[in-house]
């Protein structure tokens, strides 16, 4: 809003896709991404991108999903609990 400060960026220049949000939203798309062409669903996650909201946190967009889509990661996320435990890790 005019008078109000632009934390160092001039309101005119300033990029959203210079921020710390949008790189650390980037990030994640592009792990998760990798891992769901890992998983062979690449194609089931049509709307995955990385965003911004109106106060500059990084966000990332999965979208919808079918139904299938869903059960099977469901499965996938199980899977990867069930192993963390025999594994002893609580993380």
């Amino acid at each position: 809003m005019q008078g109000e400060p632009t934390s160092g960026h001039d309101s005119a220049t300033w990029s959203p896709l210079d921020s710390d949000g949008w790189y650390a939203a980037r990030s994640a798309t592009t792990a998760l991404r990798d891992a769901l062409v890992r998983a062979g669903l690449e194609k089931d996650f049509p709307y995955l991108r990385a965003d911004l909201n109106a106060f500059g946190y990084g966000l990332v967009e999965l979208g919808r999903v079918s139904p299938d889509t869903a059960e099977r990661l469901a499965s996938l996320l199980r899977l990867a609990l069930m192993r963390r435990m025999r594994e002893g890790g609580s993380q």
